[in-house]
Formats: structure tokens, sequence, C-alpha cells
């Protein structure tokens, strides 16, 4: 696979429930459908939807679901409450098994989304989770993560670090992500981001306001981590780089700044690593991709 779609490949999960969107759940599977159905269904993820909205998420995905054995089922990651974390997960098995029935429309809970702040949480989440379903849980990134991604590794969760939202203190510092990536990867602790990061560049949101992270910056910055060993002071730059101009892909190779990573280390990583991130978007990310002219540069936009 070419580095450009390793790197972005199921790379945004749609979150169009939540602000800025904020969309009514039948208008959020119309655009998660079309979505799927669209030319750029390779680079969509999971949807996301509360454990509270199910009843009705199903209403509304009458007739869009899969319907045919064959065919694949919408992949979904639940959000569930640390509060009340035994009904919740009781309720993504029903709804598991309703929809592993075609004639119900085939659809797949299989992953959970959930805060915790210390490690009595962590220990709760682990505990309670049924087997077959993967975990990311949200912690802080505000101080030193590395006695919680302890908490994380070995079992089936990884973490989820929140790098924006609608308010100023939503958005964590540079130097922060770049730890917590860094912290992750000497973890070996899968992680997925949410919020903030519609644009594959770092830019500035004037509505919040808040300087906004770039997805295409963090995804390729965890892969160095990962496979080349930077340091968070190296990885902040690779944050910080707004200039397109120094960031290029060319078939099995991707370069940004100084840096370059095979596809192939990519590729495991966002396999092994830096999974995912939460966009309320679909449209926002492929319109600046296609500006920036790399879908045409990679042969993907007709």
């Amino acid at each position: 696979m070419p580095a450009f779609e390793a790197l972005l490949d199921g790379l945004v999960d749609y979150a169009g429930l939540y602000p800025p969107a904020s969309l009514d759940m039948p208008a959020m599977v119309e655009q998660y459908a079309m979505a799927l159905a669209s030319e750029e269904a390779w680079m969509v993820g999971r949807v996301i939807v509360p454990v509270s909205g199910l009843d009705d998420f199903e209403d509304a995905a009458i007739g869009a679901l899969p319907g045919h054995e064959d065919d694949d089922p919408w992949v979904i990651s639940a959000l569930v409450n640390a509060d009340q974390l035994e009904a919740d997960l009781d309720r993504v098995l029903r709804f598991n098994e309703v929809h592993a029935e075609p004639g119900n429309g085939l659809a797949l809970i299989d992953a959970v989304e959930v805060k915790a702040s210390d490690a009595a949480g962590i220990e709760s989440i682990a505990a309670a989770l049924p087997e077959g379903l993967f975990a990311f849980v949200e912690i802080p990134v505000d101080r030193d993560p590395r006695g919680l991604l302890a908490q994380l590794a070995g079992d089936e969760l990884a973490a989820k670090v929140r790098t924006g939202g609608i308010e100023p203190h939503l958005y964590p510092d540079v130097a922060d992500v770049a730890a917590f990536i860094v912290h992750a990867a000497a973890a070996e602790v899968p992680f997925k981001a949410t919020a903030g990061m519609h644009h594959p560049l770092p830019n500035d949101n004037p509505a919040v306001p808040a300087r906004q992270l770039g997805f295409v910056n963090v995804f390729l910055a965890a892969a160095l981590a990962q496979h080349e060993g930077l340091d968070a002071a190296a990885v902040a730059q690779v944050l910080e780089l707004d200039d397109p101009g120094k960031i290029g892909f060319d078939g099995a190779e991707a370069r940004i700044g100084d840096h370059v990573i095979d596809a192939a280390c990519i590729e495991e990583s966002r396999l092994t690593f830096c999974t995912s991130f939460g966009s309320c978007s679909i449209d926002e990310p492929r319109d600046d991709l296609a500006a920036l002219g790399w879908l045409e540069a990679q042969g993907l936009l007709e």
C-alpha cells in the first residue's frame, strides 16, 4: 500500500452527532451511509454512537444497514458511561446479538469509549469489559500520563486523547500531546484521538479560538515515534510543521520535515498504535486533502 493510503486508510471515525456539526440521528446516519458509498469510503472508519442513542440509531438506520449475509456490517464505536458501565456494556451485547442477523441489518459494536482519570477507574473498566470488545479509555494529558498508560498496557485497552473541542481549554498544549505520543509508544499502548482535527495540517480556528493540530502531522508523528524513536521535542516539531511544501508522499515513503518513513512502518503503526481520530465531518478532511493537491497526486481524485 502506498504511504499516503497507508496513513489515511480508515482514519476518520465519523462523529456527526457531536459539535460543531451536532446533527440529529437521522441526518448523521444519512451522512455516514453516503460516506460509505463515496469514493472516499476507504478513509472512513467506525461511526461513533453513544449507548444512550442506540435505540434512536436503530430506528434511523432501518433500511440503511447492510442486509445480506455476505455484506460487511457497519462498525460502531459506542460511548459508554463509567458510572453505569455494566448496564451500558449489557446494552452493547444485546445490540450486537440483534444485529448479527442480516434480517435486522448488520452492525457491530467492536469498541467502546469511556473516560477514566485514575488507575482504579481503568481497573474497573478492564474487569467489566466482555470478551470481544475493545475499549478506548480517555485519559488526561495535561499531566504525566505514564502511570495511566502502564495501567492500560497488556489488556484489551487503548488510550484516547482529546485534541480539541468547542472551547479553548479543551485544546492541549503541543508539548503535552508530544509527550503523550512518545510515552504511549514506549508503553506499547494504542491510541485514538478525538475532536479539533478536521484539517490535515495545523491551523488557527478563530471560532473557538484555538490553534488546532493537523491529523497528517499527528499520525505521521506517531508512526515516527513508534518506529524511529523520536523524542518528545522532535515529535513536537513534527506536530507544529504547517508548511505543506515540507510534507510529501512518494509511493512507498512519506516525508515530513527532515524525517522519512516508509509505507510498511506507517501501515504497521496504524494497525498497532495510532488507530484513528474522531471527526464530526468527513467532507472537511477530504476537501482539504484535495485542496492541497494530495488526492490528485495520488490518483485518488476523479
